[in-house]
This record gives C-alpha cells, structure tokens and sequence, in this order.
C-alpha cells in the first residue's frame, strides 16, 4: 500500500446545522423550519454566514461536547437530537496539516443571546450577527454560506438533512 503519507488532523472543529423546528415535525422534511446561521460581517470583505460552533479545545471530553459548549457560548444556545451529518477537511498552516470539521443536524431547544460570551463577543474582530433563514434550497443558497463545501451539502440535501431529526434513524 503506496501513496502519499496521510496528512496530519492539526485542528478539529464541531459545528451545528441548526434547525429551529417543534419537536413534533422535526422529521417532516415539508415542515417549515429556520435554519440558524451567523453572519459575520469583517472590515474590507463582503459578509459571509457560517454554522455556529468552533474549534476542539484539550478540555472537551468529546467533539459533541465541544459543539455544546460552543453553541452556549456563541448563541445561549441549547440543543437536542444531535446527529453526524457531513465531514469537512481542509488543509490547515504551512507544515501540511488539516483542519477536520465535525458538522451535526441539531434542533435548537432554547436560544438567549443575552447568556453569549467568549472571544468572539467579548473580543470579536468584526462583527457576529445571529440570524435566522429559511431552511429551504433557496434559503440556504441566498447568501454565502461558507465553507463552498458545506453551502453545496445543504443545497443539496435540505430535505434530507431534516430526516435526520426523525427519531427513527435507530
């Protein structure tokens, strides 16, 4: 077995493609449902929107654990039914490494923006907009969602990612 050596995972991030949708229908790909972006707004670029989450820190006993603590910190945010739905890689620095993101379907159960804390409100570079779009093909490609990888995931695959809430996966 050849080829090149595998690369080294430098960082891993948890990310939440988080749905705002009752409980009820939340395995209804028909049902309306909000999908809860951020759009981040930084001097000299246009804005982009990307999933609330972020990096693995030594601390998080697990990648879920991570994308908990992540959503409280940058949203007050609670979620539910967390469910691996898309793995991202990428490379990361200058040494040949890359960056793994973990990205999970979630339901949001509560949000309070009031409770958010961390580097990116208390020190952000930029600006760090909640906001809320329709989870649909058109909802999600109306704006730049980034990373490219992820917007075509969802574009494609809105209403199978909402099936991913169903409860009965197993």
């Amino acid at each position: 077995m050849g080829g090149a050596p595998q690369r080294p995972v430098v960082k891993r991030t948890a990310r939440a493609i988080l749905l705002d949708v009752p409980a009820e229908s939340a395995g209804d790909p028909q049902a309306p449902a909000d999908l809860i972006m951020i759009k981040r707004t930084k001097p000299g670029r246009p804005p982009y929107w990307i999933t609330p989450g972020g990096g693995v820190e030594p601390g998080d006993p697990t990648v879920v654990d991570a994308l908990h603590r992540e959503l409280h910190e940058e949203l007050g945010g609670k979620v539910t039914d967390v469910v691996p739905a898309f793995v991202d890689t990428v490379p990361e620095g200058t040494e040949g490494g890359v960056k793994v993101q973990h990205f999970f379907v979630c339901r949001l159960e509560s949000m309070d923006p009031s409770q958010r804390h961390g580097p990116e409100v208390e020190q952000p570079c930029g600006e760090y907009e909640i906001v809320r779009l329709p989870f649909t093909l058109r909802g999600v490609t109306s704006v730049n969602v980034v990373p490219a990888s992820l917007r075509a995931y969802l574009a494609a695959n809105v209403e199978g990612v909402r099936t991913l809430l169903a409860g009965d996966l197993g």
